[in-house]
């Protein structure tokens, strides 16, 4: 059985490993997000990004923010 730190353990390094990807950091991603009509801080990224524990609308706002157009969920 998975739990839920196992499910949000996954999202976290999901949109963490799509930031590295694209080379941006949460100053960054904040500042992307503001253009977005998103108000967060670097710090409230940072905050959530180490809980995992956050809303599916912010993780699309966070990878429409960095022009995500395709998630590879698997886990291979």
């Amino acid at each position: 059985m998975v739990t839920d730190e196992t499910w949000k353990t996954r999202v976290r390094q999901l949109l963490k490993a799509e930031l590295t990807r694209r080379g941006i950091g949460y100053k960054e991603l904040a500042a992307r997000l503001a253009v977005l009509g998103v108000p967060e801080s670097e710090q409230n990224i940072a905050n959530k990004l180490s809980r995992g524990g956050f809303s599916a609308v912010f993780l699309i706002q966070c990878l429409d923010a960095i022009e995500c157009k395709a998630l590879r969920l698997g886990m291979d």
